[in-house]
């Protein structure tokens, strides 16, 4: 749910229990808006990192269609996450894939997810099932409709998740060697638990 000028406001929160979560929504009227699907995803880069260093995201997902993403830094101080995102619609993701390669971008990430979308009270819920955890995303047209929401989810707003997958993974791998040089991979890390502390969050959904 972005705004006109390709704004996109979110905050995640780390969960124990998707289920829970699901069935609150639809007891507050939630719409289910895509039913679970598996989400593929590239996040490209120059070779010194030029991107990262701007906390600059450029990604390729492919899902029930291909999407090139752009995503600026997000905006510091912020009780929720607001950034640029710009987006568009590919044809064929592997000659999307060669373009960006034959632009000087390499891939630097590849990670998998499961995503559940609902709507619900002018928000944008997703349900999101990644090899290292559990999480809900909340995006709205303001900070205060995603507070509201969250409040609806009884989920605790001070463990809230303000950077991406993808970074809370770099500093998985920072604590954990043997994850050297894998990816953020449903295969790769089969049969891997890690607890909350690890990522470093809290579970929003604790009494």
């Amino acid at each position: 749910m972005k705004n006109n000028n390709d704004v996109e406001i979110e905050v995640k929160f780390y969960v124990l229990s998707l289920k829970e979560i699901e069935q609150k929504i639809l007891e507050l009227g939630g719409t289910l808006l895509q039913e679970r699907c598996f989400e593929s995803n590239l996040r490209f880069d120059t070779a010194d990192g030029r991107l990262r260093n701007q906390r600059h995201v450029l990604r390729l997902r492919k899902d029930k269609e291909n999407i090139l993403t752009f995503k600026g830094a997000a905006e510091a101080g912020k009780p929720v996450s607001i950034r640029q995102e710009i987006e568009v619609l590919v044809d064929d993701f592997e000659t999307a894939r060669k373009l960006l390669e034959g632009l000087g971008f390499e891939v630097v990430m590849a990670y998998e997810k499961f995503r559940t979308t609902y709507s619900l009270l002018d928000t944008l819920v997703v349900l999101d099932e990644l090899p290292y955890g559990n999480f809900i995303e909340i995006e709205g047209p303001d900070g205060t409709s995603i507070q509201k929401v969250a409040r609806n989810l009884n989920l605790n707003w001070k463990t809230r998740v303000m950077t991406s997958y993808t970074y809370l993974y770099e500093g998985l791998r920072k604590e954990k060697p043997e994850l050297e040089g894998k990816y953020l991979t449903f295969a790769e890390l089969k049969g891997m638990r890690f607890m909350p502390d690890e990522l470093g969050v809290s579970p929003a959904d604790l009494p």
